[in-house]
C-alpha cells in the first residue's frame, strides 16, 4: 500500500484548508482511511477517521470544523479543515488500515505527512 498525501501549507486563523490522500493498494481490503497529526514536542493524535461504512470519528477538539470523507472508488479520504487554529498547527499524517488478502491480517499504513502551520 503506497499513500500521497497533499493540500497542507500555511493559513491564517479561521481559515481553511484540504488535505487528501491516495492510497494505491494491491490484494488488500481497506477498512478505514483517516488522518492523525503530531505537533512539535507532541504525541500523534487521531484527527478523524471514516470506515468502510462512510461512517466518521473525530477527536473532540476538531468536531465542528474538520470534516472527513472518503472517495471508496478511488481510494482517496479527505479532510476539510475550517475555522482553522493556532493549535491545529502539526504535521498531519494519512492513515489507511485493512486486511491484506494473502495472509488476513490486518495492518495500517501511513503517508509522509504533510504540514500544516495556522499563523496568527
Amino acid at each position: 500500500v503506497q499513500l500521497q498525501a497533499s493540500g497542507g501549507g500555511l493559513v491564517q486563523t479561521r481559515g481553511s484548508l484540504r488535505l487528501a490522500c491516495a492510497a494505491t493498494t494491491s490484494a488488500f481490503h481497506i477498512v478505514s482511511m483517516g488522518w492523525y497529526r503530531q505537533a512539535p514536542s507532541g504525541q500523534r493524535e487521531l484527527v478523524a477517521k471514516i470506515d468502510r461504512g462512510g461512517n466518521p470519528d473525530y477527536a473532540d477538539a476538531v468536531k465542528g470544523r474538520f470534516t472527513v470523507s472518503r472517495d471508496g472508488a478511488a481510494n482517496t479520504v479527505y479532510l476539510q479543515m475550517n475555522s482553522l487554529k493556532q493549535e491545529d498547527t502539526a504535521v498531519y499524517y494519512c492513515n489507511v488500515g485493512g486486511v491484506a488478502l494473502a495472509t488476513a491480517r490486518y495492518r495500517e499504513y501511513w503517508g509522509q505527512g504533510t504540514q500544516v502551520t495556522v499563523s496568527s
